[in-house]
């Protein structure tokens, strides 16, 4: 965008689209976190099994996955604004429905909820984010939501604590629902996608909502952006996605999401205070504070990652983020085979690994596996490919989840981690040799390319 039209976008749209984008990431960090607080208490409420305690964390993860794959269609279909306040208002019922709960299977439907209010808001909000902000201001808008994501994380964790002398499971997931409403009432006050509207042939109805936030010159200029854009045939066959020309890139993006989910991030985010239960950490309310500790790092780390990956480049981010995962693992792995030995000391080991643990995949593979995702594909399969990334990452989401537990029991403390450290190994293997280094290069190159690897 010129200049002269950069100098005319209006702050308080900005800042509103900035809320949007905030508060999005926020609800999915919030309603995926606040479960390892709520689940210690929830597990005494219902007195649950093992298997049950998996199937309250991981409904989540298939509501929001029906979310994800049904929100994209639904989003191009009614709108992104529209799809929105949908997701909004999911996230609004959830967040009442779990408190109220008189029985697990109830509880198990509203998490069902708040999952498909995820996959609608993780689909859409970045796609209407960039589409209606100023180009200039479109990168950190959308690494907003990705920051906001692992704020919500810690913002659940720091509730649980808060309410963990109460054992007040229910409030901690009615809390959620404040955020919601703000989230729905601020979607309320913006406009719909302009590119969406042009897409539908409302050209006008496009041009007067790029006139909110520019001038008639600069509302001209980023609608022939738009018409320009919408001149490439979007791919809508799935199939495509295996044609000699894509699998190089579908190798590389969902390899690495799935990857990303099976070394083991999610057995923290959502079993925490059972780790570090596990570790002789006796408190519960200890073992949620050992836990928000951890996501602190993660907040910290994301902003390391979002300065330095343009700078240093993806593959030495990851080289050192999934070494340091690596060594972190088996050193946990080491000290619960040994934990006789350490006695009291075994929870401030675990604590420490768990810390550079999250740090080193903040600022490596959290965020870095969706930059890749939208990076190595073909304008025209983009958006099938991002897509087929994060089922992916929920399907190997899901898995991880339900069967951390149960790995826990069959295996031992030891092994299970150990087992998480050896996909940390071949992660190093796959970004060695299979994932290319992106920074710099433009999209085009990259994707006629994307196996091209570099050390």
């Amino acid at each position: 965008m010129e200049p002269a039209v950069r100098s005319r976008v209006k702050r308080g749209f900005l800042w509103r689209v900035s809320l949007i984008a905030g508060l999005g990431g926020l609800l999915y960090g919030f309603d995926m976190g606040i479960i390892a607080a709520a689940l210690i208490y929830v597990r005494s409420t219902f007195a649950l099994s093992t298997q049950m305690e998996e199937a309250v964390v991981s409904v989540v993860l298939v509501g929001a996955m029906l979310g994800a794959i049904s929100g994209g269609m639904i989003a191009d279909r009614i709108g992104r604004r529209a799809t929105l306040v949908c997701g909004g208002a999911i996230f609004v019922l959830g967040s009442v429905l779990a408190p109220w709960s008189p029985n697990v299977g109830a509880l198990i439907f509203a998490r069902g909820l708040l999952g498909i209010a995820i996959g609608f808001t993780s689909v859409t909000a970045p796609v209407y984010v960039s589409e209606l902000a100023p180009p200039q201001s479109r990168g950190m808008l959308i690494g907003l939501y990705q920051f906001a994501l692992t704020l919500g994380i810690a913002l659940a964790d720091l509730t649980g604590y808060w309410l963990a002398g109460q054992h007040a499971w229910r409030l901690m997931f009615g809390i959620g629902a404040v955020p919601a409403v703000f989230f729905l009432l601020m979607v309320m006050t913006v406009p719909e996608s302009p590119r969406w509207l042009y897409a539908q042939n409302r050209i006008d109805e496009a041009e007067a909502v790029l006139k909110t936030y520019t001038d008639q010159a600069g509302a001209l200029l980023l609608l022939e952006d738009i018409r320009v854009s919408l001149l490439t045939t979007m791919e809508r066959r799935w199939s495509v996605l295996w044609s000699p020309a894509v699998r190089g890139s579908l190798l590389t993006a969902v390899g690495f999401t799935v990857l990303q989910q099976v070394t083991g991030i999610n057995t923290i985010i959502y079993y925490g205070p059972r780790i570090f239960s596990l570790a002789g950490i006796a408190s519960d309310k200890s073992a949620i504070f050992a836990t928000f500790l951890v996501a602190i790092m993660n907040v910290l780390a994301t902003v390391i990652a979002l300065v330095l990956v343009d700078r240093v480049g993806r593959k030495p981010l990851l080289y050192v983020g999934v070494g340091g995962m690596t060594i972190s693992l088996f050193v946990l792995s080491y000290a619960f085979h040994n934990e006789a030995n350490l006695a009291s000391s075994l929870g401030l080991v675990a604590t420490a690994c768990l810390m550079v643990y999250i740090t080193c995949f903040a600022f490596s593979m959290g965020p870095i596996a969706w930059i890749l995702a939208s990076e190595v594909f073909p304008l025209r399969v983009r958006g099938r490919g991002i897509a087929a990334a994060s089922l992916g990452s929920g399907i190997s989401n899901f898995i991880v989840s339900l069967t951390f537990l149960s790995l826990i029991n069959a295996a031992g403390n030891a092994m299970t981690f150990a087992i998480y450290g050896v996909f940390c190994i071949l992660t190093l293997v796959f970004v060695r040799f299979v994932v290319p280094e992106t920074k710099g290069r433009e999209l085009e190159s990259i994707s006629s390319k994307p196996a091209a690897v570099a050390p």
